[in-house]
């Protein structure tokens, strides 16, 4: 498969257990090879009119590209927030041996 066949999406969220159970979801349905999950981290961003600072998790996912419109529905259905943060972007190189393993531990679309 093709480098740009490949892709880390990124999920944030206020919980960080509920973030590792949704990883764990996506992972256990290979919809995502894998997830790293980073907490605390600091989120600054302006919703309905007030701006806010918070702490949140983030989850790093590698996947196939292909795979990108079924995580963002999974998150529309499952996520706590009225629009989570789920953006996908390509990766340009990488391992090939990785990448291969990406491939080996997720489906087709």
């Amino acid at each position: 498969m093709a480098e740009e066949e490949y892709c880390e999406v990124v999920v944030t969220a206020d919980d960080a257990d509920w973030l590792a159970g949704f990883t764990r979801a996506l992972v256990g349905e290979r919809l995502a090879a894998c997830g790293h999950t980073v907490a605390p981290i600091r989120s600054v961003y302006r919703w309905e009119g007030a701006v806010h600072d918070e702490g949140e998790a983030r989850v790093a996912l590698h996947t196939r590209r292909s795979l990108v419109p079924a995580i963002v529905a999974r998150a529309d259905r499952d996520h706590p927030y009225d629009v989570p943060c789920v953006i996908a972007m390509p990766l340009v190189g990488g391992n090939p041996a990785y990448l291969a393993w990406i491939a080996a531990e997720t489906r087709e679309a």
